[in-house]
């Protein structure tokens, strides 16, 4: 059905320029003014450098501020596709409530109807085609400028003027059309003409995708009087239904939420359909008596549309707020929350590519998702229970006392639960840097693949090792199994302190315990080498035994290495005042070399180096 759509479609505006060449000027007139919304949206983006999505993320604390947001975000861009594209993104990634999300969509309804006051008030009555080309001619100056805010506003320029200018040529087409072809012939009253007309808005919005475009191409036909009023009304209350396309295509790449908002959508401007369809007489009756108040002429039937479509909108606005907790009860029952794939990526789905900030967020998340799927396989590893880890205050004694294999295949365990991760992490990083985003946030973006990178590492090391562990920790070997004790705790004290800094406030985190860790694990892994060649020269430990150890801990020590580093990399904020003073403080490699040289009299070589993370 799909391959033939496009084919059909072009097929049709090609047969209908061959009946009318008037016609071509109205289709020109559509899409130079979806071209303007484009350019509108994109210089908006370039702009505000973020600041449509900063002010989402704190407008949704409440549903007044959220309704409100939506209808001030929508009215200034006149577009409420955006804004319902916007909202997506950041519910799919976490940063707002459902019910805020609810919230801004009812606004966005609200605010959308500026654009038929603005069209109704100024477009149909003043040579707008006038103020279009110059403003077109200075954007273009503007949009091959080197800084961002100032290609910003020449996109955002670029996309007035061509609205302005297929506002001008959709007018014109209309007026010439209705000299050979006269469209009020096909006009039908009553139920028929409601139901009718209500079906072709919505498919008229589904196409092109803009119930703005589609309110300006309804406004331009009714002021050349090639619709009449009461199908424009029906036509009104169709685009608003058809609007919904674009929150349910948007959605379709995201996560359940983004699912759930897409429906509520539906919903809410299907009901607002209906109840004006089923009040439309009485609904006439007040925008006739609206307009007499506020001075409106009985015959300016484009401006009286426009006070029908705010009408209906605020009356649906109106209605469903009351029962919104309801609505969202409805929604969380009606599209269940799946039951979490610990072997799929959780955050990462096609509605948070399209904003830097959900970007970072769902990263974020995802890491974390990384993380303590690693952490449980590492202390599985070890034959330990990560609950009992967290939960005991003495780990040296729970290691003493966890001698029963657990039963686990760490390689597939690998495979399953952290490979696949680290390949999406991997991808949508990639993804991410093929995108126009602000430096800071690309450098963030690749901090936390290295920080996922540090995780993978940290896994592979306990793979490693796990083969001795079940040999000499499941029954005793005297020595042999104390050194390996001494590791699985150390292994089991920095997840359980990793943990802790997890759940800590962010400005009580520091990192001066990290350093501390870091030097600790150095000194430990030299005394460790002085205290295998002492245990070797008493024969406390066979030279075998001895090798398995020191390559074992080697890995192991790496582990911890790599765990400190990625708690530091994800938990530590860097641009606090108490984070400069404790960079000033922080010992770099270089330094802590030193420190370790300085205490055994000759330089400090780490057990092994890893310097490239793969996915075997």
């Amino acid at each position: 059905m799909k391959r033939y759509l496009l084919p059909v479609a072009i097929g049709a505006l090609l047969l209908a320029f061959w009946f009318s060449p008037d016609a071509q000027e109205i289709a020109a007139g559509v899409a130079i003014f979806l071209f303007g919304m484009l350019m509108l949206e994109d210089g908006f983006k370039l702009l505000g450098g973020g600041t449509l999505e900063r002010l989402l993320e704190r407008a949704t604390q409440s549903t007044p501020r959220a309704l409100s947001f939506g209808i001030v975000s929508t009215t200034l861009l006149q577009s409420s596709s955006l804004v319902s594209i916007v909202t997506i993104s950041f519910l799919s990634a976490g940063l707002i409530s459902l019910i805020g999300g609810v919230g801004i969509i009812f606004g966005a309804n609200i605010g959308t109807t500026t654009g038929a006051w603005l069209v109704a008030g100024l477009g149909l009555k003043v040579n707008i085609a006038a103020y279009a080309m110059p403003m077109i001619a200075i954007s273009i100056v503007l949009v091959f400028q080197k800084s961002k805010p100032v290609r910003g506003f020449g996109y955002a320029l670029a996309g007035l003027g061509f609205l302005f200018l297929g506002i001008h040529h959709m007018k014109e087409g209309f007026d010439a059309f209705k000299d050979q072809i006269d469209l009020t012939r096909f006009a039908l009253s009553g139920l028929l003409g409601l139901f009718v007309y209500s079906l072709i808005g919505t498919a008229a919005t589904v196409v092109m995708q803009s119930s703005h475009a589609t309110m300006v191409l309804i406004l331009t036909a009714l002021a050349a009087g090639q619709i009449s009023y009461e199908n424009a009304l029906a036509l009104a209350i169709g685009a608003n239904i058809g609007t919904t396309i674009t929150a349910i295509i948007g959605s379709l790449g995201a996560n359940f939420q983004g699912k759930r908002l897409a429906l509520a959508h539906l919903i809410f401007n299907m009901a607002t359909a209906v109840v004006a369809l089923v009040l439309i007489v009485p609904l006439r009756e007040v925008v006739d008596w609206i307009s007499d108040l506020v001075g409106i002429a009985p015959s300016d039937f484009a401006m009286k549309l426009a006070v029908f479509h705010t009408i209906f909108n605020v009356l649906g606005v109106a209605l469903m707020l009351p029962f919104l907790t309801r609505l969202i009860t409805f929604l969380e029952h009606r599209i269940v929350e799946p039951v979490p794939d610990v072997s799929r990526p959780r955050y990462l789905n096609e509605a948070v590519d399209e904003f830097p900030q959900t970007l970072e967020v769902a990263l974020r998340k995802e890491v974390l998702h990384l993380y303590e799927n690693a952490a449980e396989l590492i202390l599985h590893g070890l034959n330990l229970h990560r609950d009992q880890v967290f939960g005991t205050d003495d780990i040296a004694e729970l290691v003493r006392q966890s001698r029963t294999p657990l039963e686990l295949d760490l390689k597939e365990g690998y495979e399953r639960r952290v490979k696949t991760l680290y390949s999406g992490i991997v991808e949508f990083s990639a993804r991410a840097g093929d995108k126009r985003i602000a430096p800071d946030i690309a450098d963030r973006i690749y901090d936390l693949r290295d920080v996922a990178s540090n995780i993978v590492q940290a896994v592979k090391s306990i793979k490693h090792i796990r083969k001795n562990v079940l040999r000499y920790t499941v029954r005793p070997y005297g020595v042999t199994t104390d050194l390996y004790d001494e590791l699985r705790t150390e292994i089991a004290r920095i997840a359980a302190e990793i943990r802790k800094l997890g759940l800590a406030e962010p400005e009580d985190r520091s990192a001066l315990w990290l350093d501390q860790e870091r030097a600790r694990i150095e000194e430990d892994a030299r005394s460790t080498s002085q205290r295998v060649d002492a245990l070797i020269r008493k024969r406390e430990l066979t030279p075998e035994a001895a090798t398995s150890f020191m390559n074992d801990s080697g890995y192991a020590y790496d582990g911890m290495r790599d765990l400190i580093e990625a708690a530091r990399s994800y938990y530590i904020e860097r641009d606090s005042a108490m984070a400069e003073v404790e960079r000033i403080l922080t010992l770099d490699d270089e330094e802590l070399d030193e420190a370790m040289a300085g205490r055994d009299g000759g330089p400090h070589r780490h057990a092994s180096e890893t310097t490239v993370t793969d996915l075997s």
